[in-house]
C-alpha cells in the first residue's frame, strides 16, 4: 500500500519542481536521505572547495561527512582551533567553488526563505560561490511565500536557537518575539525569487523531515 505521507510529498514536489525551474534554478526530487546523498555527489565536481554554514540537513544526509573525507576542498569551520580561524573559514566560504545550505522555508511557487544571524550563510546563496546546492526537507514546503517567511520566522528560528547560548525571548519560551536581542539570529531575512546566472542554485527536494 502507498504510504499517503510520501505520495503527498511527491506530488507537491512536482509542483514545486515545475516552478523553480520555471525560475531558472535547477530542481531534483528524491524520495530520501540516501538518494539526496547520491543525487549531491553528482552536483559536485570531485577536488572543488566547498564551504558550508549551519546545514543541518545537509549533515543530517550525510553530505558533510563525505565532503570531508578527503575527494574535495573542505572549508569546515568547526575545525577552527580560534575565533579568528572561524571568521576566516566563513570568509573563504564565500570564494568557493560549491556552497552547501539548507532552506528554512520554501513557497509552493518556487521562493526560497532564509534568516541568518552573521549574514554569512545568505550572503554567499546571493553571490560569491559558483555553486550553490540548498538541501530542503518537504517539511520546508509552505503554500505561499507569506506563509514561508512565517514559518522561518516563527518554526526555523526559534528550533535553530536552541542550539545557542545567548539568550533570547525565543530561546526561553519557543516563540519569537519580534526581538532586537544581542544574541539574536534573524538579522537578515533572504527571499530568493529567482536565479542568475540560471541553474548556479540547485535544488534537492527530499521526501523526508530535515533540518529546523
Amino acid at each position: 500500500m502507498t504510504d499517503p505521507k510520501q505520495e503527498y510529498d511527491r506530488k507537491r514536489a512536482q509542483v514545486l519542481l515545475k516552478n523553480l525551474r520555471s525560475r531558472h534554478f535547477e530542481a531534483y526530487y528524491c524520495e530520501d536521505r540516501d538518494q539526496a546523498l547520491t543525487k549531491a555527489l553528482e552536483l559536485i565536481p570531485k577536488g572543488a572547495s566547498i564551504g558550508w554554514g549551519g546545514a543541518l540537513s545537509a549533515r543530517q544526509i550525510g553530505l558533510l561527512d563525505a565532503l570531508n573525507g578527503g575527494q574535495y576542498q573542505a572549508i569546515d569551520r568547526d575545525k577552527a582551533a580560534t575565533p579568528e580561524e572561524r571568521e576566516k573559514a566563513m570568509k573563504r566560504c564565500l570564494l568557493a567553488d560549491v556552497f552547501v545550505t539548507g532552506a528554512n522555508a520554501l513557497s509552493l511557487d518556487g521562493q526560497m526563505v532564509n534568516i541568518d544571524g552573521n549574514g554569512n550563510r545568505v550572503a554567499a546563496i546571493v553571490y560569491g560561490p559558483e555553486s550553490v546546492v540548498v538541501i530542503a526537507g518537504m517539511n520546508k514546503v509552505t503554500d505561499t511565500l507569506e506563509d514561508a517567511i512565517r514559518r522561518a520566522r516563527t518554526v526555523a528560528a526559534p528550533m535553530n536557537k536552541q542550539r545557542f547560548p545567548a539568550q533570547t525571548p525565543c530561546e526561553v519560551t519557543g516563540t519569537c518575539a519580534d526581538c532586537k536581542s544581542d544574541g539574536c539570529i534573524c538579522n537578515q531575512i533572504l527571499i530568493t525569487r529567482n536565479c542568475k546566472p540560471a541553474g548556479r542554485i540547485k535544488f534537492i527536494l527530499v521526501g523526508e523531515t530535515l533540518g529546523f
